[in-house]
């Protein structure tokens, strides 16, 4: 059986409909664990899978793990797309820190999706820079993620605090017990 007919045999075999156009519209989302030596397999077969999706049935609560993106990708959902991109660059942008790159707001370690969801998970500290609003925070490093010039070196300066005293722990926070080490 082809890994793909394994993927829809797993996920008919544990919804409500009996039919893959139904069925994907089932689950969500509910978790992903990073194996960083890649020895974990989908559940359609695919091994060395990185990212291990957790997915769950909203309609009668079945659970399938690990699934990977390509296979969540299948799916055919916009927001279950958006879900991996979010999860896979905040892994991402972990490491980053970790290996103390230098971060810059560009399109390799940010989102405007990621930001967005950063703002929606309350990362951004209530501080005085700030002025006791978060939103304030979120509305500045959208604005220099769509920037088309390099930021001024106080807007440079800004981005780094934000990211060192919001974005790093949290990401250290939800993360770092989600990574499958060796």
């Amino acid at each position: 059986m082809s890994s793909y007919n394994n993927l829809i045999k797993t996920i008919i075999d544990s919804s409500n409909a009996n039919n893959w156009d139904s069925a994907v519209l089932e689950w969500d989302i509910i978790d992903c664990i990073e194996d960083d030596s890649n020895d974990s397999s989908c559940v359609c077969g695919k091994e060395n899978i990185k990212y291990l999706y957790r997915i769950e049935n909203i309609n009668n609560g079945n659970e399938v793990f690990p699934i990977g993106s390509t296979c969540i990708k299948k799916f055919g959902r916009e927001d279950l797309n958006e879900k991996t991109s979010i999860s896979e660059k905040m892994f991402q942008l972990l490491h980053a820190i970790e290996d103390n790159r230098f971060i810059s707001l560009t399109s390799e370690f940010f989102s405007k999706k990621l930001l967005r969801h950063f703002y929606e998970e309350d990362v951004f500290e209530s501080n005085h820079y700030n002025r006791f609003n978060p939103e304030n925070d979120y509305n500045f490093m959208l604005d220099m993620f769509n920037k088309r010039s390099e930021p001024t070196e106080k807007q440079a300066s800004k981005i780094r605090g934000i990211i060192v005293v919001s974005i790093k722990p949290y990401l250290e926070n939800i993360l770092n017990r989600k990574i499958k080490r060796r």
